[in-house]
């Protein structure tokens, strides 16, 4: 199911110009044809009644009903069928719709819904660490990964610290965070037998927190610096939570009687 606020809604909306019930030229029928035709759906089917009767709210109902694949599919093949229109043709809005339209695509395709904060734990009492999680949590709230990745380098700075320290591992404040994870990786990899494949990809692991301190000084909030694209800070914050998100399961059980 995709989940879009109102505002994004309205750019499918403004995009095939369904304001007034409608959805570009298309008769019932034709609208009907071309889901079949197109895609093999049949669009009014009682799963994407429940909005009402007019095409538009039947758009909008299978926008909310169906997966990222099939709703980006849709979006796409009913631009490409929009720009074979004539009287669309010589819109002045044609390029500003477009590149709306793309902007959400890239977002649907990502994932569609919120990046997710599961990862991100409060492990030990601690002021500033409550702030940093509550932070996290508030730029994923408004789906702003780009706006996160400053505060979740700090945060993994603080875990991977903890980490080492419950552990009795030395390490130094002044190291970087790709010291602190290839030690943990170090110590994990001595507690317990790991497969192969998920050795390698903790081994790998920190080169990828290598580049993340990359990411942070020359592509986040930490400084004066141009933040990446919506779409590829999504993608490293997946990735980094990803491993978090294992060494946090890891962890809890250790702690398993």
């Amino acid at each position: 199911m995709v989940a879009l606020k109102n505002s994004e809604m309205r750019i499918i909306d403004d995009a095939f110009d369904m304001h007034g019930g409608y959805v570009l030229d298309f008769s019932d029928r034709t609208f009907s044809e071309f889901f079949e035709d197109e895609f093999g759906i049949q669009i009014y089917a009682e799963k994407y009644s429940f909005n009402g009767t007019s095409k538009a709210k039947h758009m909008r109902a299978f926008v909310k009903a169906e997966d990222e694949f099939a709703v980006a599919r849709v979006l796409r093949q009913l631009w490409q069928y929009r720009e074979s229109i004539p009287r669309y043709q010589t819109a002045t809005d044609n390029d500003t719709l477009k590149a709306r339209l793309v902007d959400l695509l890239a977002k649907i395709e990502g994932g569609g819904s919120v990046p997710r904060t599961d990862a991100i734990d409060r492990f030990t009492r601690d002021e500033t660490l409550d702030e940093l999680v509550a932070a996290i949590e508030r730029d994923i709230g408004v789906n702003k990964p780009e706006s996160a990745l400053d505060r979740l380098h700090t945060y993994c700075m603080k875990k991977f610290g903890h980490l080492l320290d419950i552990r009795s591992v030395e390490w130094d404040k002044s190291e970087p965070l790709h010291s602190r994870v290839g030690k943990y990786v170090k110590a994990l990899s001595q507690e317990r037998e790991l497969r192969d494949v998920t050795t390698l990809i903790v081994k790998s692991s920190i080169g990828v927190f290598e580049k993340f301190n990359h990411v942070r000084n020359n592509q986040s909030l930490a400084h004066d610096n141009e933040l990446l694209d919506s779409a590829e800070a999504r993608f490293i914050y997946d990735g980094v939570t990803a491993v978090l998100r294992f060494v946090k399961s890891i962890e809890a059980g250790r702690f398993e009687s």
